[in-house]
């Protein structure tokens, strides 16, 4: 999935390069001598990689010779390895209406479209190229990272096992298995959570993600409400164990471990996804029955197996050579446990792999961003939005943190066309009420202040709120707004749970 765009481009350079040469090689037969020189100017600067330079000439000839379709493919690819994916999809579209089974042309507009972060429609093509040619494997893996974009995970896994089958040291065949494990796990969850939110399986996989994230006191709290309605339920004392031995507690985890091996072997005809399970049988695991609702039970353990799958996915990943791939899994994690600065570090170690990659730099500003060296956020996001101005979260990230350094007048520009380009983005109606407010703008900051007080869990939203209407001579709506701003700070007054206490671990 990272970098697939890339991929898509360099891998097809080598490939249609005796392409471009056979349309280019038949030109002196029925064109000028001119049109001729053209044509081997434009395939020099191909070769070369200068394709920015080759697209005004391959223009020019396509309007000589128009309907030609070889010339306006080279335009397509001209454009499309320059970076110009908007206008490149017409072009090859209209190849592909004359030749519908064309190879470069399917292959770049799938990459095309994948460059756009339109998978979906990235996929007809892919699979068009997969079914004349079932060993191309850089067109599997772009209709993989297409599958996943657009949310068909189950598919896309198939894809990747495929790749992984033929190229097992691909570290992006490897990530982008991994990733479309976690995204079967997390939907199986919603699935799950929609249908018995109060079943003993979702408190057990939420204690899993607890423990993912270093919240041993919160998972076990978890885990033991699923035991307590769902006694037997395997896993769940072993799980408990593993918590007791990372705290120093080897003998709880010793008694844990025995309650594990103390429960009754399964029914395999009543609870056939725990056997499979318990078997490592993972991938038979995440089949569903094809007729009827799955019960809670076989979305549980398919949840498991898919976490499992994903989990040795990554682990093949870490035994490979360092790769983009693995620094921005650990990236990933880093994140996800707010180790921030250690997030900061690992993209910084991806970039020097791929230098000048968008995606990473992006990820390094949030990333900066989170860890609140905001100055840092502010230089990267800057000069990511060169390249994409239009950007709605780059845009709202240096106009939030211009707004953290205290410089509201700064931010108000960014954080404007943040909403320009996502009118929903209800972080930057936020931000720009908040700096509007500093501004003594009042009026200007109710309509963003009032549109984003969901996200309001300090108070401060509706602190400023109060002030605008106030400034505005809206007494009674200033006066609710500041009773409310009083009762989230009370709610936020009230005994939280001392991240110090997570280390303190009960006995069994």
């Amino acid at each position: 999935m990272l970098l697939m765009q890339t991929k898509g481009r360099t891998a097809l350079l080598s490939a249609l390069f005796l392409f471009w040469l056979c349309f280019a090689g038949d030109l002196g037969a029925w064109q000028s001598e001119a049109l001729a020189r053209q044509s081997q100017r434009a395939k020099e600067l191909m070769a070369a990689g200068r394709f920015e330079e080759a697209i005004p000439i391959y223009r020019q000839m396509t309007q000589a010779v128009p309907g030609n379709p070889g010339l306006l493919l080279n335009l397509a690819l001209a454009e499309h390895m320059a970076g110009h994916e908007r206008e490149s999809i017409p072009h090859f579209e209209a190849v592909l209406r004359n030749q519908p089974g064309l190879m470069p042309a399917l292959i770049s507009l799938g990459a095309a479209r994948l460059a756009l972060n339109q998978p979906e429609q990235a996929i007809a093509p892919l699979q068009k190229v997969l079914a004349a040619d079932s060993k191309n494997h850089d067109a599997r893996g772009m209709l993989a990272a297409a599958l996943l974009g657009a949310g068909h995970a189950d598919q896309a896994a198939d894809q990747y096992r495929k790749l992984t089958d033929v190229t097992p040291n691909d570290p992006r065949a490897w990530y982008g298995l991994g990733k479309s494990y976690e995204s079967i796990a997390a939907a199986t969850f919603d699935r799950l959570q929609k249908t018995s939110a109060q079943s003993p399986f979702v408190a057990a996989l939420v204690a899993d993600t607890r423990v993912q994230r270093r919240q041993h006191r919160g998972a076990l709290i978890l885990y033991r409400e699923a035991l307590k309605q769902s006694p037997t339920l395997r896993g769940v004392h072993a799980a408990i164990a593993e918590i007791y031995r990372k705290t120093g507690h080897q003998d709880w985890a010793e008694t844990e471990d025995a309650k594990e091996r103390a429960l009754p072997s399964p029914d395999c005809a009543a609870h056939p996804s725990q056997c499979q399970f318990v078997a490592g049988q993972h991938l038979q695991t995440l089949k569903l029955p094809r007729n009827g609702a799955p019960s809670a039970e076989s979305l549980f353990w398919r949840a498991k197996a898919a976490n499992e799958l994903a989990l040795q996915a990554f682990v093949r990943l870490g035994q490979l050579p360092p790769s983009v791939e693995l620094h921005q899994l650990q990236a990933e994690i880093a994140r996800d446990q707010n180790r921030n600065l250690e997030a900061v570090k690992e993209w910084r170690a991806a970039l020097e792999l791929a230098p000048g990659n968008p995606r990473l730099e992006q990820e390094l500003a949030v990333s900066l961003f989170l860890a609140k060296d905001f100055r840092s956020a502010v230089a990267a996001a800057t000069a990511q939005l060169q390249v994409s101005p239009q950007s709605p979260q780059l845009n709202f990230l240096v106009g939030d943190s211009l707004l953290r350094l205290e410089e509201p007048e700064k931010a108000v520009p960014y954080l404007e066309a943040a909403l320009a380009a996502d009118p929903k983005l209800r972080e930057a109606d936020a931000s720009l009420g908040l700096a509007l407010a500093r501004l003594g703008q009042y009026a200007a900051a109710i309509r963003h202040l009032e549109k984003s007080l969901e996200l309001d869990d300090d108070g401060s939203l509706h602190y400023q709120l109060a002030r605008a209407y106030q400034s505005a001579g809206s007494s009674e709506k200033a006066r609710a707004a500041m009773a409310q701003y009083q009762e989230i700070l009370k709610r936020n007054q009230q005994p939280k749970e001392d991240p110090e206490r997570e280390q303190q671990i009960g006995p069994p």
